[in-house]
């Protein structure tokens, strides 16, 4: 479970799990106090995690020993979260989604482009290769780690860039603090100048509402959930070796995603089952195990981050960050909300966008949770956000980066 070997110190995965719990709770403590954390909707997993990074950057600093660990029980909660978020889709919404998916698509494809000349412009204007900006663009911000991971060499063996890796995970892990700090507070601002609310009362996709009566869930309706879940999975797993022989590669999460999707809507209501229970769409119990597999997922990724590993590059990478930080900040605010509506429904995918924009498919969706856990359900956000960011970017992705590789 523990390893000391070379100056590291390696956590196994029942003990990165453990940790991930408690760095959950002392995110939720941390944010109980302060009311700044509170009011701008910044998400537990983030503050706890966060911190806890801080902590082993201090640990390396002053003790040269370097903190990893094995995240396998993270990944596994990734698919937990997004099968949940399938099985809560019902056909109407899916239909009701169809508009605003196509908008937000063709804006975030949009941004994507823009994006990526905004970062070539600054790495030149530092007199560094232009594939240095591409890294700090949609190959680490719209696409995140796994594809920072996946295109570095590439762009090392092509345009001879040395620390191509070492660039790309540096701005994967800074935006994804950039983007978990900014949905919350953009969501703030829009419901409050335009006082915007839900325009029914309905359950929340992810969690429970912050005030109120918490609803009462018995151990069979949560193991029924778990079996409902499981049942996805085998059928996503399925179907993820079907888009394996077709030529192409997805995230297990995704095919998931949509396994719940398909069963949710294609399987009768009335169908019989062992259990005894209904379909468990959008109940508390799902609910709440969608908001334990997320937290706990983001809480293991932002305390993982090695920072040390970041220091020596942090000039450029801050000013491509920067620039690329005021951009979804203002298509945000000016494209996508009113894009989207100006409604309730638009604030809540704009608190997503950040995710899109700067982080990752969970940022976007811990964004969301904190925020409709404060004002009320956005079961249209929670819809059109992952099919946008966790398929459709990155199919744009692995068209635009050899496009703009190929212009160099």
């Amino acid at each position: 479970m523990l390893e000391y070997a070379n100056n590291t110190l390696l956590l196994g995965p029942f003990l990165t799990f453990t940790l991930g719990i408690l760095v959950l709770f002392v995110g939720k403590r941390i944010n109980e106090n302060v009311a700044f954390l509170r009011e701008f909707s910044i998400p537990e997993p983030v503050t706890g995690g966060l911190l806890f990074s801080l902590l082993t950057l201090l640990v390396y600093l002053f003790a040269n020993v370097s903190i990893s660990f094995e995240l396998q029980a993270r990944d596994l909660l990734l698919v937990y979260f997004f099968t949940t978020i399938g099985i809560n889709a019902s056909l109407s919404d899916l239909l009701k989604g169809g508009k605003p998916l196509i908008i937000l698509l063709v804006v975030t494809i949009g941004y994507m482009f823009f994006q990526n000349v905004l970062g070539v412009t600054i790495a030149s204007l530092f007199g560094l290769p232009k594939p240095v900006g591409l890294l700090g663009s949609s190959v680490s911000l719209m696409g995140g780690h796994g594809t920072a991971i996946a295109w570095a060499p590439k762009i090392s063996e092509a345009h001879g860039i040395a620390n191509a890796m070492e660039i790309g995970l540096a701005c994967a892990t800074f935006g994804l603090i950039l983007a978990s700090l900014m949905g919350g507070p953009i969501a703030k601002l829009l419901i409050n100048r335009y006082s915007l609310k839900p325009e029914e009362v309905e359950p929340l996709d992810v969690g429970t509402k912050e005030n109120g009566q918490q609803p009462t869930i018995t151990s069979m309706q949560f193991l029924d959930c778990i079996l409902a879940i499981h049942l996805c999975i085998l059928f996503g797993l399925g179907l993820n070796e079907l888009v394996k022989q077709a030529g192409l590669e997805l995230p297990l999460f995704v095919t998931c995603l949509f396994a719940g999707i398909l069963i949710t809507n294609l399987v009768p209501s009335s169908l019989p089952r062992i259990t005894g229970l209904p379909w468990p769409t959008r109940t508390p119990t799902i609910a709440l195990i969608a908001e334990v597999s997320l937290g706990t997922f983001l809480a293991m990724s932002l305390m993982s981050m090695q920072l040390w590993t970041l220091v020596e590059m942090a000039g450029p990478i801050m000013a491509i960050l920067g620039g690329q930080f005021l951009l979804a900040i203002c298509v945000t605010l000016f494209i996508v909300f009113p894009a989207m509506g100006r409604k309730y429904d638009a604030a809540v995918v704009c608190a997503g966008f950040g995710g899109i924009a700067l982080g990752s498919t969970p940022t976007a969706m811990a964004n969301m949770s904190a925020v409709t856990k404060r004002y009320g359900a956005s079961h249209l956000a929670f819809i059109i956000v992952p099919l946008v960011c966790a398929f459709f970017i990155d199919l744009a992705n692995a068209l635009m980066i050899p496009a703009f590789l190929n212009s160099f």
